[in-house]
């Protein structure tokens, strides 16, 4: 994700990227005025308006702390975050913008608002949830099938949720409603990764303009 955002956002003549952090920034693109730093050196970051955060739960705090103190938005994809990660990001909502989804891509961002509204229509409806991801996907069900499920219940409905993992699937999810005789099938198809990069980016272009509080993809799409 981190090589995307690099790739994409340097096609963008709205942003500029002062910084890219990892774990090993030597595995970074070298690109022209962006510093590489390692994740102990994330303090030493140059100043930023918004960061972008795919890391991982052990990683997330710094950068959330980061923000905080500099007053910058903070745009955060990092999955497994436990419940103290998320009442800490719930109270940086009060200080600076913060986003955090479990999937950047737009369309997921309009599934999640239709699966919401069908529900509420179709009260009394089984509601199913069928992911497929990669082989090498270990988390199931996967992070959207959740969000996905929540929103679900949001209308009312109770989801149950499958599985799959086969090949080289980018991500798929199926929401089905079904009721004697008749059946509703709201799907979003992923064929290319850069499509959450791109999600990602334009989030963050967005979220910069906005007071402090807690924003979802949705929020962000005008």
């Amino acid at each position: 994700m981190g090589q995307a955002l690099l790739r994409l956002a340097s096609e963008q003549s709205t942003l500029q990227v002062v910084g890219a952090v990892a774990r090993e920034p030597e595995r970074l693109p070298t690109l022209p005025g962006v510093h590489r730093l390692a994740a102990s050196e994330l303090s030493q970051a140059p100043v930023f308006d918004v960061a972008i955060d795919f890391s991982l739960p052990e990683g997330f705090d710094r950068i959330l702390d980061l923000c905080v103190a500099r007053g910058a938005a903070l745009v955060s994809g990092t999955t497994g975050i436990e419940l103290l990660q998320r009442e800490a990001l719930a109270a940086a909502s009060r200080q600076i913008p913060v986003l955090w989804a479990s999937n950047f891509s737009l369309g997921v961002a309009v599934l999640n608002d239709l699966v919401e509204r069908a529900a509420q229509a179709l009260q009394g409806w089984d509601c199913d949830i069928v992911e497929s991801h990669h082989v090498h996907k270990l988390d199931a069900p996967s992070g959207t099938a959740l969000t996905l499920g929540e929103h679900a219940r949001k209308g009312g409905a109770e989801p149950r949720y499958a599985s799959l993992r086969a090949g080289d699937i980018v991500g798929e999810h199926l929401v089905q409603f079904t009721a004697l005789g008749e059946r509703i099938e709201l799907v979003h198809r992923a064929t290319n990764r850069d499509i959450f990069a791109r999600g990602a980016l334009h989030c963050a272009g967005r979220l910069v303009s906005r007071p402090a509080g807690s924003y979802r993809v949705r929020d962000l799409l005008d």
